[in-house]
């Protein structure tokens, strides 16, 4: 399937990760289903395809996260690979990764496959973190909750 079409498959998934977005998100992190003939994104198609900002694309590109081509009048061009990459990098910084750990991670994949160790390391840690945050968001939602329910019964408080 098309990145795009995959990109668009796990943004459109409502209130939780369906399995049809699980399955588009891993698909997308799947190198071998790149499309090579799939035309490249401008600065503006790619940010409105991932769900950010031009100038924040421009950072991404700037602390060496995403290296996009440039055609022949010099503007960006984003690639399948490009996208499929900008996804990780919004789905880890919602997640709270900071950009020291991204930086360090990307440079790890660009040294090749001699640094998964390290690089499983980071996203284990990551996997803790995450983990630590869903506990936090369900304490805060179930107090929500509870002062929901409480407040049903007092509309005056």
């Amino acid at each position: 399937m098309a990145t795009e079409a995959l990109i668009e498959r796990i943004l459109a998934a409502g209130d939780g990760p369906s399995s049809s977005a699980i399955d588009a998100l891993h698909e997308l992190l799947d190198d071998a289903t790149i499309e090579a003939s799939a035309m490249p994104k401008s600065v503006a198609e790619a940010a409105r395809l991932v769900g950010l900002s031009t100038p924040t694309l421009r950072y991404y590109e700037q602390e060496g996260l995403v290296r996009p081509s440039r055609n022949t009048s010099g503007y960006r061009e984003y690639s399948a690979l490009d996208l499929r990459r900008l996804v990780f990098l919004t789905r880890m910084r919602l997640s709270g990764m900071t950009m020291t750990d991204l930086k360090r991670y990307i440079l790890l994949v660009e040294q090749g496959p001699h640094t998964i160790p390290e690089r499983r390391r980071i996203m284990l840690d990551q996997q803790d973190r995450i983990k630590r945050q869903i506990r936090e968001l369900s304490l805060a939602l179930e107090i929500t909750e509870y002062k929901i329910r409480v407040y049903d019964g007092h509309p005056e408080d």
